[in-house]
């Protein structure tokens, strides 16, 4: 996540509390999606950006995953990302974030 992303998350969740912030992630891998989603619950792993060090513990999902699915227009899913599912490796994607919020999300689905 670049550290203009991360600065307005951290903005975004001073606002609003961390309670009341969803990220969500389109990364097309998912080294690259786990990787944001440390970012935004654990604080930046590289130390180089505004969330070094700030555990914010955001709920974080991908745009693939059945909670951001179900949640859409399926028309308009279908018309966004549809395509994309077809190419992308779900299954390594979903695994991936269940994994990052299991571990440092501090919030209930």
């Amino acid at each position: 996540m670049d550290l203009e992303n991360q600065k307005r998350v951290k903005e975004i969740t001073e606002k609003h509390g961390a309670e009341n912030v969803i990220v969500v992630l389109g990364a097309a891998e998912a080294e690259a999606a786990g990787l944001a989603a440390e970012t935004v619950t654990a604080g930046d792993p590289t130390f180089a950006g505004p969330l070094a060090g700030v555990q914010l513990g955001l709920r974080v999902y991908h745009a693939v995953e059945p909670q951001f699915k179900d949640e859409v227009d399926s028309d308009v899913y279908e018309d966004q990302i549809g395509m994309m599912e077809m190419v992308l490796e779900v299954d390594e994607i979903i695994e991936e974030m269940t994994d990052i919020r299991e571990e440092f999300c501090k919030f209930d689905d």
